[in-house]
């Protein structure tokens, strides 16, 4: 069976879950993310049934913690992200931008080999299912805007921060 757990940070909770497979989600819950929806995008992802289970979800909850106390403690768990052949590419680029680096859209496109195709890089990014651990909120519109965030931008603008990004006001 799939478990998941509900996780307090600093901006706000984080829902973390998986299977034996590896941590297929982690999302930021509030407006318009609610739990059952992610609950239900869980289940699609792993193929079963997913339960609250915090002893499961424990090591996603420390590396999370960690993360959040020392932005240099990246949080290294087992991975199951499920996309597209492109979105997995895409997902897999991210991983590699640096701690308190970012990176463009259209940076991206060429490094996945697709220059042009900064919008479809967009909407992969917008689709990542593991925030923070795939730093989906390091990708910055085209002259460095912080572009769009699916859990608002003042969480984007706070994690970019906190790994020593200087954000414009």
């Amino acid at each position: 069976m799939a478990w998941y757990d509900i996780l307090d940070s600093p901006i706000g909770q984080v829902f973390a879950g998986g299977s034996d497979a590896g941590v297929h989600r982690i999302d930021f819950l509030g407006a318009g993310r609610p739990t059952g929806d992610v609950l239900a995008m869980l289940e699609r992802d792993a193929g079963e049934p997913a339960a609250r289970d915090p002893g499961a979800a424990r090591p996603a909850a420390e590396a999370l913690a960690a993360w959040f106390g020392d932005a240099a403690r990246w949080p290294e768990l087992p991975l199951a992200p499920r996309g597209t052949p492109f979105q997995l590419r895409v997902w897999e680029r991210l991983r590699a931008i640096p701690l308190g680096a970012t990176a463009s859209y259209g940076e991206v496109a060429a490094d996945v080999g697709r220059p042009g195709a900064a919008r479809a890089v967009g909407g992969a990014v917008g689709r990542n299912p593991l925030s923070i651990v795939v730093p989906c909120h390091r990708v910055l519109a085209a002259g460095g805007a912080l572009g769009g965030y699916a859990s608002g931008l003042d969480r984007k603008r706070w994690l970019l921060t906190h790994e020593g990004v200087e954000v414009a006001a």
